[in-house]
């Protein structure tokens, strides 16, 4: 058990240190590029930097479910990489299928795996509501 809260503490440490990082780059990104390209000044602009906002979260999020994916590779809890990144996503994204499971030693990783991704997800989703209303189609008392 130690390891398995052990280990999944450093995880969850090291995918909110890409989901900052990962939201200053896209932050940074969309206000380099709105101002480049104008993006404010017409709707299919506000809809290209949502478009390109939801790719970023995407991009970020699709990193922190390759790391977990690597860590149940590293370990041997999972026979290939396919099945680790398969495992991975279902329990990231919390749809969590049941057709997979970890080995009894390390199911409560898994466990751990599925908290960080609802956090990390709804704070994806704060952020996304955030952009949208800054940049994107949507504007506060518009449509809120």
């Amino acid at each position: 058990m130690f390891a398995n809260l052990s280990l999944g503490t450093a995880i969850i440490g090291a995918t909110v240190l890409l989901h900052t990082v990962g939201l200053m780059l896209l932050t940074g990104t969309m206000t380099v590029l709105i101002r480049w390209f104008r993006l404010h000044k017409h709707r299919g602009g506000k809809t290209g930097a949502m478009l390109f906002t939801v790719l970023g979260l995407f991009a970020v999020h699709t990193a922190e479910v390759w790391l977990w994916a690597f860590a149940y590779l590293m370990l041997g809890a999972s026979p290939s990489f396919e099945s680790a990144l398969y495992f991975s996503t279902t329990t990231f994204s919390t749809l969590g299928y049941g057709d997979l499971i970890l080995p009894s030693e390390w199911r409560l990783l898994g466990a751990l795996e599925g908290i960080n991704g609802f956090l990390l997800i709804g704070w994806s989703t704060a952020y996304l509501v955030a952009a949208s209303t800054r940049h994107g189609p949507f504007r506060m008392g518009e449509h809120f």
